[in-house]
Formats: C-alpha cells, structure tokens, sequence
C-alpha cells in the first residue's frame, strides 16, 4: 500500500526573481562591454580579470534565467518533476566557468609578477567605477530573492564577488596613480581570482550533492530510521531514501514493515497520517513529499537491490 503527500502545483512562486534576473543580465551584459573596452585600452591585468568574470556574470546570469523559466514549465509524462532541476544544472555551468576564469587569473597573474605591464591609472578608475556602480545596482535587483534557491544564489554571488573585484580595481588605480606602483595591478587581479574560487567550488559541490542524489544537508538519516522506528506499529523500515529534486523540494520514500493486522484500511490511514506528522515535525529538512509503502514482514526481501 502505499501514500503520497505532496504538491505539484507550477506557479511563479517556483522560480521567483525572474524579472529580477532579466534586470540584472541586462545591467551586467551593458557593463561587460564598457568593462572590455576599458581593459583594451588600459592593459590592466587586474580590469581583464574582472572584465571576463563580468562576462562569466552575464553568461551564468542568462543561464539562470532561462533556468528559471524552465523551473515553471509543468510535469509531464516524459518529466514528472518539470524541470525543477533545470536550477542545479545553472549553478553547476555558473561554477565550472567561475573556476576556470580563476584559475586563468593566478596563472596570468604569475607571469605578470615578473614582468608588470603599464597601465594607466585614470582609465582604470573609470571603467572600474563604471564596473562597481553597475555590480551595485545587480545586487540591488537581486538582493531580496538571493536565497529562493540555489539558482539565485549563484548568480547574487556571482554578482558580489565582482563587485569586489571592481573595488580591487578602483583600489589599485588609486595606488598606481599615487606611488606609480604598477605591480599593484596584478596583486588586485590576484585577489579577485581569490574571492572567485572557493565561492565556485561551494556552489558546485552543493550542486553536485543534489545531483549525485545525497541526502539534503542537515538531515540525518539514522536519525530519521529512527523516529519512524518508534512508531508502535512499525516493525522495520528498509529502501529508506531522501533525495532532492532541487532547491526546497525534498522527497523520501520508504518501505515500511507492520504487523498484518495493520493493513486493514482504517488502520493504514492512521499509520500514515502518523509517519507524515513524524517527518514533518522532528527535522530542520521540511519534507513535503513523503512515499511510503506499508508491507507486511519480509515482503520485497527477495529484490535484486541491497536493501537500506
């Protein structure tokens, strides 16, 4: 026997900040190009760096908006989720270009230690004032539905992360045209590459988790066998699992062993209702999707699949 408890509905509430996102992409596409001009005309190792995480922005920014847009469409016989996890598959593509444009920064920035480049001072400051008033108004676009889901939050930080790379570059343009130290132009392009890869391999390694099916952090699952053990109809549970489809939609579905004299109906609907009042209320992970598949003793030990 089993029970589903669960909501399907596709609305906005889904994919929210989608306007927000078409904003943001259209400030940060324009910023790019006036980014890339700056960085032709100056040579700046540390304006070039921050110019292609812009363009990494916009990329992971139209990613994320398509990615919302794909988030609404509805279930179907073909993706009984939709395409929730079209937003984890974003962030993931967002990451992978996040690191290889840090890596690509220490490697240049290496080189240019022993050999640093002229570069203007005054140009530098424009085009990294124009670079940090646009990153503020992306923030400003995004700020309220950063943490809807992980889509979101990838492309806010995406979004912060050059806003400080565009006050490294301020910062050293400052220097350069108060003491002429032009190595201070690398350094700023260094320290943007810093502050580029441990937010990127963050995000991918949640991304990851969620594709790789993990338990959703914060969720113990010994802990939850648990609570369902001390449920005095319950004999054993096996196939326990606890995945995420994406952002704020974990499923579990288990098999659940009781006594035969508790697959009456009557019996079974106050077990279940039971079960579900158990993972509602005892974890941090609130678990709207419950499966589960009331049996009695023994039934199902002969699958191929190790039971959990």
């Amino acid at each position: 026997m089993h029970d589903h408890d669960h909501d399907h509905g596709q609305s906005d509430a889904v994919a929210p900040g989608r306007s927000r996102l078409a904003i943001a992409f259209g400030i940060t596409a324009t910023v790019f190009v006036a980014q890339l001009v700056g960085a032709i005309l100056t040579n700046s190792l540390a304006l070039l760096v921050d110019t292609a995480h812009m363009l990494t922005d916009a990329g992971g920014l139209l990613l994320a908006l398509v990615a919302a847009n794909l988030m609404v469409k509805p279930a179907s016989t073909t993706h009984t989720w939709g395409l929730r996890r079209a937003e984890v598959l974003a962030a993931a593509a967002q990451s992978l270009v996040l690191l290889a444009v840090g890596v690509y920064a220490i490697v240049s920035g290496i080189a240019r230690l022993f050999a640093p480049a002229e570069v203007p001072s005054q140009g530098l400051l424009v085009f990294g004032i124009i670079g940090l008033v646009g990153n503020i108004a992306s923030i400003a676009v995004l700020a309220s539905s950063r943490n809807n889901n992980l889509n979101l939050r990838a492309a806010f930080l995406e979004v912060i992360n050059d806003a400080l790379g565009s006050v490294a570059v301020i910062v050293s343009a400052i220097v350069i045209a108060a003491t002429g130290w032009t190595t201070v132009d690398t350094i700023a392009g260094l320290l943007i590459a810093a502050l580029i890869l441990p937010r990127a391999v963050s995000i991918l390694r949640r991304s990851v988790r969620v594709l790789m099916e993990a338990v959703p952090a914060g969720l113990d699952l010994d802990l939850l066998r648990q609570h369902l053990l001390e449920n005095e109809h319950v004999r054993q549970v096996h196939d326990l699992h606890v995945t995420s489809i994406g952002t704020g939609l974990p499923v579990l579905t288990a098999h659940i062993e009781v006594e035969h004299e508790c697959l009456d109906k009557a019996h079974t609907e106050t077990v279940l209702r039971e079960l579900q009042e158990c993972v509602r209320e005892h974890f941090e992970v609130r678990i709207e999707h419950c499966t589960f598949q009331l049996e009695p003793g023994g039934y199902g030990r002969d699958e191929s699949l190790p039971h959990a």
